[in-house]
């Protein structure tokens, strides 16, 4: 598996969860980065991103809560989760763009939807309870 996800769990709603992902095999120096999930039932959707240069972007929901950031001399990816709300609850991924020194964000629907991430994980757990 190129990239694993960790620090999934269950927490109830105002909690805080910081997900962590680690490349084995691949970098992350130059490449966009993102995290994505998929509640049940339901289609996956983007969630945040990093580029290079360290611009994030955010989809609407989780703004002012989540922060994506990115080691990269660690080869990790990190997503703080913070003022969890039950429909936080999903299936998390990360994943790495096709191409290195591609900006990417989730203004582009490519980036939202998926297609433009080539390296993915295996995904972590989140649950949140009311």
């Amino acid at each position: 598996v190129p990239l694993v996800e960790s620090g999934g769990g269950s927490v109830q709603a105002g909690g805080s969860l910081r997900l962590s992902c680690a490349a084995s095999g691949y970098t992350y120096s130059g490449y966009c980065l993102g995290w994505f999930r998929q509640p049940p039932g339901k289609e996956r959707e983007g969630v945040a991103t990093i580029n290079t240069d360290g611009s994030t972007s955010y989809t609407d929901s989780v703004k002012g809560r989540f922060a994506i950031s990115r080691d990269n001399a660690k080869n990790t990816l990190y997503l703080q989760m913070n003022s969890l709300k039950p429909e936080d609850t999903a299936m998390y991924y990360c994943a790495r763009h096709w191409r290195a020194w591609t900006p990417c964000g989730l203004a582009d629907e490519r980036t939202r939807a998926g297609t433009a991430f080539g390296i993915w994980g295996q995904g972590t757990q989140v649950t949140v309870s009311s």
